[in-house]
Parts: C-alpha cells; sequence; structure tokens
C-alpha cells in the first residue's frame, strides 16, 4: 500500500505512521511542518516512511503536494493535520476571523489535496479516504472547541460526500471520530477537565493515540464494502 498521511510526525499522526510503517508492505508518506526532528527519527527507523515538508498555511506548498499526489501512485490518503487549538473560549468571544484563519488552514488543504486524490484514484478504479474527525460531533462539543468542531463538522460532511459520488470507482470514504486525546495540541487543557472527561468516560481513562491508529490502520486495509461510515472511537460513551 503506498499511504499519504497529513501531520504525521507528532501526537496522533506520530502513532499512525509507526503503526502503517510496521507493515513492510507499506510505503509511508507523511506531511510536517514543524516537527524536522521528529520527521527525520521517523525515517531512521521505518525504512518505508518518506517524510515531505509542507506547511498548510502556504497554498503553494499544498498545491506543490497535490500535484505529486498523481506521480506517488497512492492507494490511500488519511486525512490527519490539523493546526490550532482544540481549545479556544466561549463562541461569543472568538475573533470573527480565527474561524476563517483555521477554515483555510485546516479544511481547504483537505478538499485540495482530496480532489488530487480522487482523480488520480478514478484512473486506477480504487483508493481509499479516511478523515480524522472528533467524537464531540456525537458527544456534548466542550465548551471553547466551537472553531475545531465546526472544521471537523464540515469535514464529515465532506467525507459522505466523497463515498456517496465515488463508491462506483471503488473508492471508498470513512471516518474515525476519537474522543479526547493527550497530545501537543490539547496540552493546554485545564487539568480539572481532563479529569472531568476520565470520569465521564466508561473505560475511566483517555484515549490513547496507539488505540486510534490502529482503527486508521484496519480502514487502511479493509473491504471496500465498507464505505461512507464514521467509527467513534470513545469507549461508547454515547450509549450512556
Amino acid at each position: 500500500m503506498k499511504i499519504l498521511l497529513t501531520g504525521g510526525a507528532s501526537g496522533l499522526g506520530e502513532s499512525i505512521t509507526r503503526t502503517l510503517a510496521k507493515d513492510d508492505n507499506n510505503t509511508v508518506y507523511f506531511t510536517f511542518s514543524q516537527s524536522l526532528a521528529k520527521a527525520q527519527q521517523l525515517e531512521a527507523e521505518f525504512q518505508n516512511t518518506i517524510a515531505i515538508a509542507c506547511d498548510f498555511a502556504d497554498e503553494k506548498a499544498v498545491e506543490t503536494l497535490a500535484q505529486k499526489i498523481t506521480e506517488l501512485d497512492l492507494d490511500v490518503i488519511v486525512h490527519n493535520a490539523y493546526s490550532g487549538d482544540y481549545l479556544k473560549t466561549h463562541f461569543h468571544k472568538i475573533e470573527t476571523t480565527d474561524f476563517l484563519t483555521d477554515f483555510k488552514v485546516n479544511v481547504l488543504p483537505v478538499v485540495t489535496l482530496t480532489q488530487a486524490a480522487i482523480n488520480s484514484f478514478r484512473k486506477k478504479k480504487s483508493g481509499k479516504i479516511i478523515t480524522v474527525l472528533t467524537s464531540a460531533l456525537v458527544d456534548v462539543p466542550p465548551v471553547g472547541s466551537a472553531v475545531y468542531t465546526s472544521n471537523k463538522a464540515y469535514l464529515a460532511k465532506l467525507t459522505q460526500v466523497w463515498a456517496n459520488e465515488n463508491a462506483k470507482f471503488n473508492i471508498t470514504s470513512n471516518s474515525v471520530s476519537p474522543a479526547f486525546m493527550e497530545t501537543a495540541m490539547t496540552s493546554a487543557t485545564d487539568e480539572r477537565v481532563k479529569e472531568q472527561m476520565i470520569e465521564s468516560n466508561p473505560a475511566k481513562r483517555l484515549l490513547t493515540t496507539e488505540e486510534v491508529a490502529v482503527a486508521i490502520a484496519f480502514l487502511v486495509t479493509d473491504s471496500s464494502q465498507i464505505n461512507g461510515k464514521d467509527f467513534v472511537i470513545n469507549a461508547g460513551d454515547t450509549l450512556k
């Protein structure tokens, strides 16, 4: 499998890269922006990984990456990269420009790369699109998550559009919606909030990035009959 993973050098992305690279049959291309040292470390550990520098705030860099997708002859694209804070402040206190800025960095690049991937996949009559969303779309969104969850909600609908429009070309589009994880993006979260999340979680612990990576790996190798599905990873919290 030839796989392109966005944001694959740190946090959840690093766990996904490591999990996918353990299969010698995979070639894992992963993007990074500021985590050069971690990207180099992954390349040193896994000979089947290739790091690609790409700042999603740079439109030209994204376009260059999109142009490379055809020559990479990908089988799978995994949208994981996200730039910005998980929690900001109450909705009514957020600057309007924050919504626009985060949309440009976190949604438009996904649109550009997916269009390129679908054009390539349609020629091959096969391909898989996997998108990382959030369980906040099915749980009660945390206070301060307006920008983050709105971006993820936009992508959630797009994953369904991709699944519906491309099924006849043997192209699937699925997503995973993980609960809160401790990563660099969520490191500023108040400890009291984390404690509340642990208490409300049926498993009484926070989700790990490794657990989500396993779910991504499943979707990489799953049947084309699994299409248009969102896999919520929250220990069954919504069943309570």
